[in-house]
């Protein structure tokens, strides 16, 4: 089959191969599945790029996917065979060979059935981005009738988070950089949007709940916000965050934390508690059925230029999620 691979870290054109490599053959509880669109997410080209030690002597990239089950193991109802599927967790977890390939071989426990009417390019900007959103939207307990902030609302993880809390029957705001962004988060269901360049987050969400706060945050940079969501979430309220690069060992007042009887929960989707992803993955199914959802490519590259792709990532400023075709 026709793949991916790199032997070292480095900048993409420099360690991305392009080759031939063995058809694998699923084994055990595993299907075989021919992948039609491959997802690139900031982790994988952050793996890619090191300076991280190579956690396999060689790796094919990229962790999401969809494509069509083409063969199945033993232990695997036969009528897994010919199923549209999107998944996650390719090139994770014990994994060295991920979706940047013309086959993959699965447990049939990372695979979903994908919708007829949800595309293969659509179906790979699912995996860690949705996953995560439904994770952090959801580890405090249900939303409905809460009101859920979500900082950066129109990024990739967060705007997979807007979308859900709203599909949820959550009372939605979110924070943005700029009028674009907003346009992009009121679509997905936000019903109050936040300029943080121009406006005091805090300030504003007392002022759109009374001067309660908000029940639940999604928080994509928990370092570099702290004072502002601390400062926006109610008593017995919680945080849920799955990124801190603004600070990525920031200082937590924790009795102000502890004052509002506040949960803090990390979240990093591989090793998150197996009944929360199935949940995820039967949430994330019957949602994108509803025909109800944005699924946003935001550049679709063949496989001899995974590269391209890895590049698009690393440039910033991307909306959804890069995308490769073999």
């Amino acid at each position: 089959m026709k793949a991916i691979w790199y032997d070292r870290t480095g900048p993409a054109r420099e360690v991305l191969q392009y080759g031939d490599l063995p058809t694998p053959a699923p084994g055990q509880g595993q299907a075989l599945v021919a992948i039609k669109a491959s997802g690139v997410n900031p982790s994988d080209v952050g793996m890619r790029g090191g300076p991280a030690p190579m956690a396999y002597p060689r790796i094919t990239p990229n962790s999401d996917g969809a494509g069509v089950v083409e063969a199945v193991g033993p232990g695997v109802p036969a009528s897994w065979i010919g199923k549209r599927v999107w998944f996650y967790n390719g090139q994770r977890n014990g994994r060295a060979f991920g979706s940047a390939a013309e086959y993959i071989e699965l447990d049939t426990d990372l695979l979903s059935v994908l919708p007829d009417s949800v595309s293969f390019a659509q179906g790979a900007t699912l995996g860690i981005p949705c996953m995560t959103a439904h994770r952090a939207l959801f580890l405090a307990g249900p939303v409905q009738g809460r009101i859920v902030l979500v900082t950066g609302g129109a990024g990739a993880v967060g705007h997979y988070a807007v979308q859900l809390a709203a599909w949820a029957g959550a009372t939605v705001i979110a924070t943005v950089s700029s009028q674009e962004k907003a346009e992009r988060a009121r679509a997905g269901g936000a019903h109050h949007v936040i300029d943080y360049r121009c406006e005091d987050v805090a300030a504003r969400v007392r002022e759109l709940t009374d001067g309660e706060g908000v029940h639940h945050v999604v928080e994509v940079d928990f370092g570099g916000n702290i004072a502002s969501t601390l400062a926006s979430v109610r008593m017995n309220g919680s945080i849920a965050y799955y990124a801190t690069k603004g600070a990525p060992t920031p200082v937590v007042p924790a009795g102000a934390a502890m004052g509002l009887n506040l949960m803090i929960h990390g979240v990093y989707l591989p090793v998150s508690p197996h009944e929360a992803r199935k949940r995820a993955q039967q949430d994330i199914t019957r949602w994108i059925g509803t025909g109800e959802r944005i699924l946003s490519v935001a550049g679709r590259f063949p496989l001899a230029d995974c590269a391209g792709a890895h590049e698009l990532v690393e440039a910033g400023g991307k909306v959804g999620t890069a995308v490769v075709e073999p």
